[in-house]
């Protein structure tokens, strides 16, 4: 089944949300499934059903955009890799619970090959590491088609999470990839860019052996 992979390099939130929207309303039966890699400028954005009151400082100067995803709220900023599923579950006869379970290996396996043992946590979507969260899932179905879907943390200025309830949780702490690496590195950029090809690789080849 045909996959086409895109890196969007660094793009504002609203450029992207609104391509993919426009991609999954002009889809046909035999258009392609995408996997699009991003980074954002720093933004908040708020679920379909998120709650206002999970911004705890609302005169952040950071742009708060409410966007159609599932979920709560949660920041995209420099230094985290936003992966976005274009898929035609119908096509692949997937039901969502399968999309964010193949979403949440994906992201565990690319963290296995750095040494960090992650897990998932029932009823709350995303991938922790001893309790901290380092990855955020959030999609949107339509016409039978996915879009919008996993952010995973990197090497990031985590500061703006504790201007919100991150996932609409309380007290969550995130963390990322840089800080939970047991051998520490200098290098932000060639980290970024090997989490990139590990993380399309797993969901790849996850895709594939369905």
């Amino acid at each position: 089944m045909n996959l086409e992979i895109l890196d969007r390099g660094i793009e504002p939130y609203q450029v992207s949300w609104e391509a993919m929207r426009q991609q999954t309303d002009q889809r046909t039966p035999v258009s392609p499934d995408a996997l699009w890699i991003v980074e954002h400028p720093a933004v908040f954005t708020l679920g379909q059903a998120g709650k206002e009151e999970h911004l705890l400082n609302p005169a952040t100067k950071i742009p708060v955009i409410r966007s159609d995803r599932g979920g709560q709220i949660t920041f995209h900023g420099p230094g985290q890799i936003v992966c976005y599923l274009l898929l035609d579950l119908r096509r692949r006869n997937m039901h969502v619970r399968a999309l964010v379970d193949l979403a949440e290996q994906a992201i565990i396996q690319t963290l296995k090959t750095l040494d960090i043992e992650a897990s998932t946590q029932p009823k709350a979507p995303g991938v922790y590491v001893d309790g901290r969260k380092i990855a955020s899932l959030g999609f949107r179905i339509r016409r039978g088609c996915s879009y919008h879907g996993l952010a995973l943390n990197v090497a990031m200025d985590l500061d703006p999470f504790y201007a919100i309830n991150p996932c609409g949780y309380k007290g969550l702490i995130m963390t990322d990839v840089e800080r939970e690496l047991k051998q520490k590195t200098d290098d932000t950029t060639a980290l970024m860019n090997y989490c990139r090809r590990s993380l399309l690789q797993s969901i790849t080849e996850l895709l594939a052996a369905r």
